[in-house]
């Protein structure tokens, strides 16, 4: 099957187990298109697909951690720093030493160096996978928020581990200075040209828009959409990790975001490419996954002195040893840095033996974990074999899918036994930047004094019944009594032409300070969260809110105006 034949079959069956997905909510769509990936490659003539590691990296990580770094809220991220960074970095470190030791002493035909590769693959989580797992399970969001930030950079701390541990199986040598300035050096630099390339963008896009406004926004949609793959390709060419400079891109992309809150159109546009481009290259990746696995068993089975009980007792008690290495280093050091967020106030669920396992179950494997197994060469130097390449590459894939499986099982049943939670704090910042952007609106149509001068008794006469309307309205809001649209302002009356013609011009009138006030709370929004008081997935939501209201107000303000005989642009 030809390569384009290929991609347009997975992209549909992306989206027809998404469908599927819909009436099957009792599995998580992961397993679905794995499931269903594997039996479309089980059989002699099933579809085969030559798995590119390097391709498989550039064509789906990119974007899919771009739009994770835009999307997370940035103050909950920062606000926890210390234990996104224990566990993105820290407890790589201590999986590939604990697991690694373990591997070899459990397996002896394993080198050491061939088992910290393999623990060093397994030991990144899966952003792609977490979300799709947990995401209706009612998981606590600073702790989603938490388990977010570590998937983005911990797939950077486990490539390089597999790097160095890949270097010292070939050549023997392994020294932990390179390691430690190559690490810096790859870390560091990621995130900085990919937070420069993402500044870059966004001054170019302000300097566009500045002149032509929401003419070019799909023009910059689309660029906003290969930016992730220029950060990663510009990253791996200078030797950082492009996949660390694919998330500083989408950070640095949000921050810029903030000061764009007139942009409609572009906003729309973004929010729905990028909502179809996650939603496309989440299920390729599952279902490419599952397409290699009848391939990945069959040579590993195939393969002298491998049985296959004992090869799936081997992907068990490894995944278990990984799970509980988590648990440890959660439990031990990362629960201190989790009790001081919570006293702090940074963190509003308390830290607990519950919430500790359930933190733990949601450490899954995806992608970048296989990605990561079949980028091992097959060749050392002169042409010797990679030791127990094929064993490394089944043992990796078992465990993705173990983990998934298990925390599909688990999660739902810590969660239930867990106290019940509510984001009191969300939704208190979310009632006050309502109430705020409401004030503000209602301030936003006092007319001064001059401006009063230059119309007549008549018209200042409308212009009060009209802000008297909208007023009561807002202040209707504010009491959380009545956040409903538009006010019907038609009376029952006979339609003589001066009547009506009287009533269209007050409904424009309205239509226009509605809009007035309309960009006036979604400006005062922007405000709140550049003051740190509502973060960014309640800023998200509630100028959705008020972008769409304003596309459909403007349409009708267009057919109003055509029915009143004035110019469609308000000139």
């Amino acid at each position: 099957m030809h390569t384009v034949e290929t991609v347009l079959l997975v992209l549909m069956l992306g989206a027809v187990t998404g469908i599927a997905a819909r009436y099957m909510r009792a599995i998580p769509l992961p397993l679905i298109q794995i499931a269903l990936g594997a039996v479309i490659a089980w059989p002699q003539k099933g579809l085969h697909i030559s798995f590119d590691p390097e391709l498989f990296l550039l064509l789906f990580i990119p974007p899919l951690l771009f739009a994770d770094g835009w999307r997370i809220p940035k103050r909950e991220f920062f606000a926890m720093a210390k234990p996104i960074l224990l566990l993105a970095f820290g407890l790589v470190c201590f999986t590939v030493l604990g697991l690694g030791y373990f591997i070899h002493w459990m397996i002896p035909s394993i080198p050491l160096t061939v088992a910290f590769a393999l623990a060093a693959v397994v030991s990144p989580t899966d952003a792609v996978a977490v979300s799709a797992i947990t995401r209706n399970l009612g998981m606590p969001s600073k702790t989603m928020h938490m388990l977010e930030g570590e998937s983005l950079l911990n797939d950077a701390s486990g490539l390089v581990a597999v790097k160095f541990a890949v270097a010292a199986t070939l050549t023997g040598v392994f020294s932990w200075d390179a390691v430690a300035k190559d690490f810096t050096w790859m870390a560091v630099g990621g995130l900085g040209i990919g937070a420069l390339l993402g500044w870059g963008f966004s001054r170019m896009r302000d300097t566009v828009t500045r002149r032509v406004g929401d003419v070019a926004a799909t023009q910059m949609v689309l660029l906003l959409v290969l930016l992730p793959f220029a950060a990663y390709i510009v990253g791996e060419k200078i030797g950082v990790s492009g996949i660390l400079a694919a998330v500083a891109a989408g950070i640095a992309t949000n921050f810029a975001d903030l000061d764009r809150s007139n942009f409609i159109s572009e906003r729309l546009q973004t929010e729905g490419t990028w909502g179809m481009v996650e939603s496309a290259f989440n299920g390729a990746i599952f279902l490419l996954l599952g397409l290699q696995l009848p391939s990945i068993m069959g040579a590993t089975l195939l393969s002298a002195g491998h049985d296959g009980w004992r090869l799936l007792g081997y992907v068990a008690v490894i995944s278990f040893a990984l799970l509980l290495l988590r648990w440890i280093w959660i439990t031990l050091g990362v629960h201190g840095a989790l009790r001081k967020a919570h006293r702090e106030g940074r963190m509003t669920e308390k830290p607990s033996a519950l919430l500790n396992l359930a933190t733990t179950m949601a450490g899954i494997r995806g992608a970048v974990t296989l990605a990561a197994a079949l980028s091992i060469p097959v060749h050392m130097r002169g042409g010797v074999p990679f030791p127990e390449r094929d064993l490394l590459i089944f043992l990796a894939t078992g465990v993705i899918l173990f983990t998934l499986v298990l925390a599909a099982i688990t999660l739902p049943l810590i969660l239930r036994r867990m106290p019940p939670h509510e984001d009191t704090e969300t939704q208190h910042e979310e009632r006050h930047a309502r109430a705020v952007a409401c004030k503000a609106a209602i301030a936003s149509l006092t007319l001064t004094e001059e401006e009063a001068q230059r119309h007549d008794e008549q018209w200042l006469a409308q212009y009060q019944e009209v802000v008297g309307r909208i007023t009561q309205e807002y202040r209707n809001r504010i009491h959380l009594v009545d956040d409903s649209g538009v006010a019907n302002s038609t009376e029952a009356q006979r339609d003589t032409p001066e009547l009506v013609q009287d009533r269209r011009l007050r409904y424009l009138r309205e239509m226009e300070l509605r809009l007035r006030c309309i960009q006036v709370e979604r400006d005062t929004l922007y405000g709140e969260r550049q003051a740190h008081r509502i973060n960014d997935e309640t800023l998200r939501a509630m100028v959705s809110e008020l972008d769409m209201a304003e596309v459909a107000m403007r349409k009708r303000l267009v057919v109003a105006r055509r029915a009143a005989g004035l110019p469609i642009d308000g000139h």
